[in-house]
């Protein structure tokens, strides 16, 4: 936290990652690079209002940063924009004490303020302050100097410093996505922001990609490639781009799940014939089965603190999840309500799953609070799949299908407010939301 006492914070120049992926492409299309608007809908119960002041600089700016900012805010559900109503209160940076009480009568709680100046170079200096209206109180605020590929990232560094400041939590607007796009025959596994911007290309290929998942310090995506005309899985560095082999065994290797150490994968194989659960270690070693069942057990997912294991089989029939210790042994049935839940998703501070149920023939997002067994059903759209919480536990984000098209969506934990994240290109699927990075 900076010291209120200091105009700004010391200038952040460590905020190179666009440098990241030097992958072994199958050369993607240009007009793949998914590039996002953010469409939000919905209203929350409550939420906490704050100005967002243009930042002076930033129309001759590639991006909009006090946009992006506001954007991120909304997006979390925990906040409501109020705008400038006049031109004094628009041309405000972050050197000028503000007039408190013209932002009290606009009914704003808080106002963050600012500027974008090019230092040449393809550099730019970004300043911002918060300050708390209703105590006429210096909040703090931060400076980054940064190449022109990192002023988004810059964006949201700013839009979590305001978060945690107001909220007391840790945001995670400045936290990454991977998923999967596919233009006619033609797969790209994606790494973007969290709000889906700045997409680059991680690997492409004339085959299928499905199951990215994040490793827990943020720096490999593990996933499924079907390059070789059967699933095979890899591990992949994100910033230089290379690849591990991890699992090409006889028959399918499929649905990757990382233990909250890293150093480990739960993994699907049809080794026996049958689907079954099977450890590998990141760094090599035998294979250890973990279960033993003559059903189909698929989807493993570690809980957080890696000592079970949420997966799910049609051992009772029909596809339900089932947890039981990582190590192996009974499992217990989790969802009991219909007749068909998959894709079991935990949330990092272990309160909650989310899972895709069906009800009436449409595939439905549904979130259960795991000590008290309740469940809410989060979306009314027919065709959901793949959530993955946000590293804060507040969000989830999913794919679905509107109009034919796959595209991605977040919604908070409530399902009140949701933001609908569409691509220029391609059907979009198959999301992992990234931790924080470590």
């Amino acid at each position: 936290m900076t010291s209120s006492k200091s105009l700004l914070s010391s200038p952040v120049t460590g905020l190179r990652r666009r440098e990241l992926l030097a992958a072994p492409l199958l050369l993607a299309p240009l007009s793949a690079l998914a590039q996002f608007r953010v469409e939000i809908a919905g209203v929350g119960v409550t939420q906490l209002p704050i100005a967002i002041t243009p930042f002076p600089g930033e129309m001759g700016c590639p991006q909009p940063i006090s946009q992006i900012i506001g954007a991120d805010l909304v997006r979390s559900g925990q906040f409501r924009i109020i705008h400038p109503e006049n031109a004094a209160q628009a041309m405000m940076d972050e050197t000028k004490r503000p007039d408190v009480s013209a932002w009290r009568q606009r009914k704003a709680d808080s106002l963050a303020s600012g500027s974008v100046r090019d230092i040449g170079g393809g550099r730019y200096d970004v300043r911002f302050r918060l300050w708390d209206v209703v105590r006429d109180a210096d909040l703090g605020g931060q400076n980054y100097m940064v190449p022109q590929a990192d002023l988004r990232l810059a964006a949201h560094k700013i839009a979590d410093y305001i978060y945690e400041k107001l909220t007391g939590e840790k945001g995670v607007f400045s936290t990454r996505l991977t998923y999967v796009t596919r233009s006619g025959n033609h797969y790209t596994l994606w790494v973007t922001d969290a709000d889906g911007g700045s997409a680059q290309p991680a690997f492409s290929s004339p085959e299928s990609i499905i199951s990215p998942t994040w490793s827990p310090d943020g720096h490999s995506i593990a996933y499924v490639s079907f390059e070789s005309r059967k699933p095979v899985i890899y591990v992949q560095d994100v910033a230089s781009g290379q690849r591990q082999l991890l699992a090409n065994f006889k028959g399918s290797n499929s649905a990757p799940a990382w233990s909250p150490d890293g150093r480990t994968l739960a993994v699907t194989l049809s080794l026996g014939g049958g689907s079954q659960l099977y450890l590998i270690s990141v760094g090599g070693g035998p294979l250890r089965r973990i279960t033993q069942s003559e059903s189909i057990d698929t989807e493993p997912r570690f809980s957080p603190d890696g000592g079970q294991i949420y997966f799910v089989s049609d051992r009772g029939g029909a596809p339900q999840i089932y947890r039981m210790p990582a190590s192996g042994g009974n499992a217990q049935r989790v969802t009991f309500e219909g007749s068909y839940n998959v894709s079991p998703a935990l949330s990092p501070d272990g309160r909650w799953m989310a899972y895709i149920s069906r009800s009436g023939g449409s595939y439905r997002l549904h979130v259960m609070n795991l000590s008290s067994g309740q469940i809410s059903a989060l979306t009314d759209t027919t065709d959901d799949a793949s959530p993955s919480f946000a590293p804060n536990s507040r969000l989830i984000v999913y794919a679905t299908r509107q109009g034919g098209r796959g595209l991605l969506m977040t919604t908070t934990i409530d399902g009140k407010i949701k933001a609908r994240l569409t691509g220029a290109s391609g059907d979009v699927r198959e999301p992992a939301w990234g931790p924080y990075q470590r």
